[in-house]
């Protein structure tokens, strides 16, 4: 796990929660507990602050460093696709995106392919992409945030289930997905019994490690309700196993962060096991 990731990853499950910010030093020790050398957590630090997604300010001799608000934004929105609950049912209606850009905008061409799939479509063709869900309104926004290109949304269904699950086969690699999530669920399924006995440092370091693993599948998994699933999908098994060790650990991983900032830490997992 790189550095990077890692103080995305606090931030967003813990870090967040208190103001957004945290100090330079509790960061070290934080990443510390996850094997990163204190120069790398803060070269890092400052990487990512040249770079816009933290700003800084100075209290005394430290250094705090606070989430932007277009990095919180990211990570609301990929908090809300990991943590999101499978869908069952389908009406049998596709959202169908017709996306262009000039040739020589190939930069804008990849990011709408990378916006695209972490929105759940797949490509039937270079420029058109299918979701199994109404995602419309998300849609709409890639022409504000891709201005050279041309976006064309519409709503579409085949009334023929065979020929819907034939499209699933050609818009995405469900073969290797199913592999990896059965060894997503091989590799972790120990967890279910033992996290509850893990405390401080460990649990944060596993459910800081299982959320590292885990948040790679929404980019590639549409998210498919049972009628377009493959039969024996591994999908919501992996994501059940995910969700219930995640929250196992909350307590733990939550106390110990609290520690370390000297703050009570209101997480969400958290929040939930107390109701």
């Amino acid at each position: 796990m790189k550095p990077r990731a890692l103080i995305l990853d606090i931030f967003g499950d813990y870090l967040r929660y208190v103001d957004s910010e945290a100090k330079a030093g509790d960061l070290v020790v934080l990443l510390g507990s996850l094997g990163v050398e204190p120069a790398a957590t803060r070269m890092t630090l400052s990487r990512l602050k040249q770079e816009g997604w933290f700003t800084t300010r100075r209290v005394g001799r430290e250094t705090i460093y606070r989430l932007s608000d277009h990095l919180l934004e990211i990570l609301d929105e990929g908090r809300a696709r990991i943590f999101a609950e499978y869908e069952d049912a389908w009406d049998g209606w596709w959202t169908q995106v017709v996306f262009q850009t000039p040739e020589s905008d190939r930069t804008a061409r990849e990011q709408a392919k990378k916006k695209l799939a972490w929105l759940g479509f797949g490509p039937l063709t270079p420029s058109t992409w299918l979701s199994p869900r109404d995602v419309r309104a998300d849609a709409r926004r890639l022409q504000s945030e891709f201005t050279t290109a041309s976006v064309d949304i519409l709503a579409s269904r085949t009334d023929d289930l065979e020929l819907d699950r034939s499209l699933v086969a050609r818009c995405w690699d469900l073969s290797r997905l199913e592999s990896d999530y059965r060894r997503f669920i091989e590799d972790h399924r120990d967890l279910l019994g033992a996290s509850e006995a893990l405390e401080g440092a460990a649990a944060l370091a596993v459910r800081t490690e299982i959320v590292s693993t885990y948040r790679h599948f929404p980019f590639r998994d549409p998210s498919l309700p049972v009628a377009l699933r493959p039969e024996g999908w591994s999908g919501a098994a992996a994501h059940d196993l995910f969700l219930t060790v995640h929250r196992a650990l909350a307590a733990a991983a939550v106390a110990y962060v609290s520690e370390v900032v000297g703050a009570d830490v209101q997480a969400p997992d958290l929040r939930i096991q107390n109701v």
